[in-house]
């Protein structure tokens, strides 16, 4: 089965929902406290909860139109965007190890990707 390219558009935009709501769950984290009231009024935490829930939506449906194997290396990009959210929101230190890591993210995502159209044209010999 071929992947097809609104599965992968899918994905990416799952990634953008649940690096977001790790921003949220920070903003969240700041006023946490382990009661039921502060639990259910805590509106970032909620927020992130609700983002991760349509981020699971659409992960679910994406892999109606493709391969795991292909699909899912690309939410390894989520660790890219929240690097970027982080210091963007939170003014978090972006170092050269980071940066190496980024690099490696995308070298992989690229791989599989190469890999995978490889394999199928292959199969189609």
């Amino acid at each position: 089965m071929a992947t097809k390219l609104w599965a992968i558009g899918l994905i990416v935009l799952c990634t953008a929902f649940t690096s977001a709501a790790q921003v949220f769950y920070k903003l969240g984290a700041k006023s946490l406290e382990f009661d039921i009231i502060s639990l259910i009024t805590n509106v970032p935490l909620i927020i992130g909860m609700v983002l991760y829930g349509i981020g699971a939506v659409l992960m679910i449906t994406a892999f109606k139109g493709g391969e795991v194997s292909v699909l899912y290396p690309i939410i390894a990009t989520s660790y890219i965007w929240v690097t970027l959210l982080s210091f963007y929101f939170f003014n978090e230190a972006v170092n050269i190890y980071r940066i190496i890591g980024i690099l490696f993210i995308v070298f992989g995502v690229v791989a599989v990707s190469v890999g995978s159209s490889s394999s199928e044209v292959v199969e189609a010999l």
